[in-house]
């Protein structure tokens, strides 16, 4: 079940991140007439394919996924605060989106959301980014699947995470090289997003774990004592 209030822009805690920050005060007054906020339990589908759902993420990681006409389910990309979901100008979107977390969502109905966008061009202008920037982010995960090793993929999964685990309400430290965060997918998840089997992803984080680069506080809870480290292995 999904629980949804009016949203309030003066205590949002992406509202200088998210694509609203273009917005000047008196045009966010009249963009957060149509802003509700959402809370999504984990586990939960937040769009089906048919579905249109525009929002920020607040708080919490979005699994995105996508079904063959087989029936076979792939994971095709990870969103974190303060990313932007939904297809604009579309009737449909071709991807599952799942609270792999528990979520909270500022989100917006298409009609008043696209209305919004032809009346500041400066949103319009902020999502166009966003969404080049989503382009870059998928360029950069076809070389991770195509040229990178087991080792150098798991590091770079764990470096993106680690990078955006304060967006996340994780651990928040002063220390930008070091992170402490809980894995939002299972190993299952992992290795299908990796496109790896479940035992490479489980061998590969303890051999990441003997190396020194991660601690496992838990099966899920990681440390990152050296985030630069890190990227060094998944640089290879």
């Amino acid at each position: 079940m999904t629980f949804e209030v009016p949203a309030k822009c003066d205590t949002c805690v992406v509202r200088h991140k998210a694509i609203c920050a273009v917005l000047s005060e008196a045009e966010l007054k009249d963009f957060n007439r149509i802003a509700r906020n959402r809370s999504v339990p984990s586990g939960q589908v937040i769009a089906a394919e048919s579905d249109i759902v525009f929002a920020n993420i607040l708080e919490g990681v979005v699994k995105l996924t996508r079904t063959l006409s087989d029936g076979r389910q792939q994971i095709v990309g990870l969103q974190f605060p303060p990313d932007f979901m939904g297809r604009i100008y579309s009737d449909e979107t071709p991807y599952f989106a799942e609270a792999a977390t528990d979520v909270e969502l500022c989100a917006f109905p298409k009609d008043g959301f696209e209305t919004m966008l032809r009346r500041y061009p400066g949103l319009e202008h902020r999502l166009f980014e966003n969404t080049l920037d989503e382009l870059d982010s998928a360029r950069e995960w076809m070389l991770l699947l195509g040229r990178k090793t087991a080792r150098e993929r798991v590091a770079s999964l764990l470096l993106m995470i680690a990078r955006r685990a304060p967006n996340v309400g994780c651990a928040h430290t002063p220390d930008l090289n070091f992170s402490r965060f809980s894995l939002p997918l299972t190993r299952a998840d992992l290795a299908d997003y990796l496109g790896l089997t479940l035992e490479t992803v489980s061998r590969q984080i303890t051999n990441l774990k003997k190396a020194g680069a991660i601690e496992l506080v838990d099966n899920r809870e990681v440390i990152v004592p050296d985030v630069e480290a890190l990227g060094r292995i998944a640089d290879g």
